[in-house]
């Protein structure tokens, strides 16, 4: 009896181990185009590699702990299916990689993580759904598209339940520095969805960015698109709206990026402002396609004196075709033109780098194919 009493209370120490459910999923995308570029130094370029999506692997877990509380985590790298090398800033998760808490009150999760802005703003625009890295506003000056955009080191993230059809979150990445300030990192974003309505708002800021190794890079064409000195600040703002109805959807975004205490001098500033509208149609469950227009403009200020860097227009369609489920082929062409002396040469955004063109005037045509997993 009294053996019979010890074996039935050590099994009841592990009944909680039994009734925990955990699991690890592999995911990822591969996507291979042809790219032909027109007025690259006076000639055309023609190149193998990502295409809309940047080709990525990843694991994404979750365990229940019980009572609604479950542990979760990501860890996702980006690569380059041209030549296999590992993307963004070349580190071996360089996408996400955090770990965390959900429950019925949010989600806290801790790492390399993208922000408000990318979060809750980008799924309205055209390179952040259905358009790509090419769709990109010039630069991707506001962070928006993750091919090539930077995610944030040493953060802290919180992402709310869905309350109605609305939801909320932030994120603050430390600086890991002695002065607590510099290189720090932080935003935050709401959206709401009522049927086929959808909107979102989100800001983010980075102090120093690219001093140690937080926040976004200060290599021009990325994020920052000026140098950093002391007191450098950067800024992205946005807003937009999207409505689905039947096989159609419309689209508008709004976005600002703006730098303090530029290279340039102490107390120069920049800004740029982005405007798109863009629309998608369902022709059948298989076939698709989309448009998008961005126009933009700014200014910067050296020394008291401000200058109007000029307008750019950016147009780009898109036609899909889904050969299954998890794979498709598609065809994106893409026009942009300067105009003002400032800007000088139109640039289409390739993701790590631009190829600046020899005039106002730049085209892309990409050809290519998508595998989900």
């Amino acid at each position: 009896m009294k053996k019979t009493m010890i074996v039935a209370a050590a099994a009841a120490s592990f009944v909680p181990l039994a009734h925990a459910q955990s699991s690890v999923t592999l995911y990822g995308v591969i996507d291979a185009s042809f790219t032909y570029v027109n007025n690259v130094d006076g000639s055309g370029r023609a190149s193998v590699g990502n295409g809309i999506d940047q080709s990525r692997w990843g694991l994404r877990g979750v365990e229940d702990l019980g009572g609604g509380l479950k542990a979760v985590f990501t860890l996702e790298s980006g690569f380059d299916v041209g030549n296999g090398k590992l993307a963004n800033d070349g580190s071996l998760f360089n996408r996400q990689a955090y770990f965390g808490l959900s429950s019925d009150f949010g989600t806290v999760t801790f790492g390399r993580q993208w922000d408000s802005m990318q979060d809750y703003v980008a799924p309205l625009s055209a390179t952040g759904s259905w358009g790509g890295t090419l769709f990109a506003h010039p630069f991707n000056n506001d962070n928006l598209n993750t091919n090539g955009g930077y995610p944030v080191n040493n953060a802290i993230k919180y992402a709310s339940q869905d309350y109605g059809g609305f939801k909320f979150g932030g994120t603050y990445g430390f600086s890991n520095n002695a002065s607590f300030a510099n290189n720090r990192e932080y935003s935050f974003g709401a959206a709401y969805q009522y049927g086929g309505l959808r909107v979102a708002a989100g800001y983010a800021q980075q102090n120093n960015p690219g001093a140690t190794t937080n926040g976004a890079s200060t290599d021009p064409g990325q994020v920052a698109t000026y140098n950093a000195i002391g007191g450098f600040r950067q800024r992205e703002f946005g807003v937009g709206a999207s409505y689905a109805f039947g096989p159609a959807q419309v689209g508008v975004v709004w976005t600002q990026s703006r730098q303090d205490n530029i290279a340039v001098s102490a107390g120069s500033s920049g800004h740029m402002n982005n405007y798109e509208i863009n629309a998608k149609y369902n022709f059948t469950p298989a076939l698709s396609g989309g448009l998008a227009y961005t126009y933009t403009d700014g200014d910067y200020n050296v020394a008291g004196v401000k200058t109007n860097v000029g307008h750019l227009h950016q147009i780009g369609a898109m036609v899909d075709y889904s050969l299954s489920k998890r794979t498709d082929v598609y065809t994106q062409v893409v026009y942009q033109r300067a105009t003002g002396d400032e800007i000088g040469a139109a640039a289409i955004y390739y993701g790590s780098a631009q190829r600046p063109s020899s005039s106002q005037n730049q085209a892309a045509i990409s050809m290519g194919m998508r595998h989900r997993f």
